[in-house]
């Protein structure tokens, strides 16, 4: 009776995975078809996120000639550098193989950042995420100093040979060719150690391929050989708080705000130093500034502050603040919950 029942559950089982290994035969079937009628389907599955868009600068309005090119920048939300290209002023730019979360797209021009977008990547991998780019051009007055533009004293004069070298690198940069780029790189600086520029894209360089050590040193001899180059210093705070060296990437960055206390980019990254060591009453003097030079993320840096300290009106009115500026947030209910249960009357 015993040996009965074992022998007619194992008829049974074997049946049970007789029929679940046909039914999976016919999915793998359907889905195999499927591949090979619609390949574009797999290869959604497999490259991850895509941003793009169109860019487009009227020059309508200005009596000067607009930027030639614009360099785009895509960070996460850890601040840590993904991906760098050049795009033309009229042109397209795609950034490919991205994995779902937040990321900021930044543009520059002249070094100059010109604005910073927040980007979230969810649903299906494969989706295109499409960010076009619209800006209008307007005639640089000439009483003026533009924050982030590379001054005369930033200017550096090289030998014919390593001209050719530093265009060659660029060229190879705008590729993504990045090795390329850091071997025409590493022959200026070999032959001429006080070319600040250099060193400072050859930093450039180690970052994008994820050499932080290597990236201090260059941007640390970019200093070396120019103390006040804005864009070595600030792009040295930018390493060190990548890697979470929020105490040794103060230095820089109070040094890259004594020289353009206007840059609102420089002011976030210092606030966001002092923050992370726990140094909220100078956080507040840099994000305050920030935000004030359009930076709208430093009212949220500001609100997590607040909110910490139990000031919650405060970081209320920060969020307030915030929503003005970006009033399609993506977390803008739960920014609004917020200021419901805390903003005072």
């Amino acid at each position: 009776m015993m040996t009965r029942t074992i022998a007619g559950k194992s008829r049974k089982s074997e049946r049970d995975l007789c029929a679940s290994a046909l039914r999976w035969g016919v999915l793998l079937l359907l889905t195999a078809c499927w591949a090979t009628i619609n390949p574009d389907w797999v290869a959604a599955q497999t490259r991850g996120y895509v941003i793009w868009g169109d860019i487009n600068v009227d020059t309508s309005k200005a009596d000067v000639p607009g930027p030639a090119r614009l360099i785009l920048i895509l960070y996460d939300r850890a601040g840590r550098q993904v991906a760098r290209q050049a795009a033309n002023a009229h042109g397209r730019y795609r950034f490919t193989n991205l994995n779902g979360g937040e990321y900021d797209l930044a543009v520059e021009v002249d070094s100059s950042e010109v604005t910073r977008i927040r980007l979230v990547l969810a649903g299906s991998p494969g989706f295109d995420y499409r960010q076009d780019l619209q800006f209008q051009w307007k005639t640089k007055a000439p009483a003026k100093t533009i924050v982030g533009v590379v001054s005369a004293a930033d200017a550096y004069t090289r030998s014919t040979a390593n001209k050719e070298l530093f265009q060659k690198a660029e060229q190879a940069a705008d590729k993504k060719k990045y090795d390329q780029a850091e071997s025409f790189l590493r022959n200026i600086v070999d032959s001429d150690k006080l070319d600040f520029q250099a060193w400072t894209l050859l930093g450039t360089m180690y970052v994008l391929q994820n050499k932080p050590v290597e990236a201090d040193h260059a941007y640390q001899s970019a200093l070396d050989a120019n103390p006040t180059f804005f864009l070595a210093l600030i792009d040295l705070g930018k390493v060190r708080s990548s890697q979470n060296k929020f105490e040794d990437a103060i230095d820089p960055l109070t040094r890259a705000v004594a020289v353009q206390p206007k840059s609102g980019e420089a002011n976030l990254l210092l606030g966001e130093a002092y923050l992370q060591t726990r140094q909220g009453s100078r956080a507040v003097t840099y994000l305050d500034v920030a935000a004030k030079l359009d930076r709208p993320e430093a009212h949220l840096r500001l609100a997590v502050l607040y909110n910490a300290a139990g000031m919650k009106d405060k970081a209320a009115l920060e969020y307030v603040a915030f929503l003005k500026k970006k009033p399609d947030y993506s977390d803008r209910k739960k920014l609004e919950g917020y200021i419901a249960a805390n903003k005072k009357d």
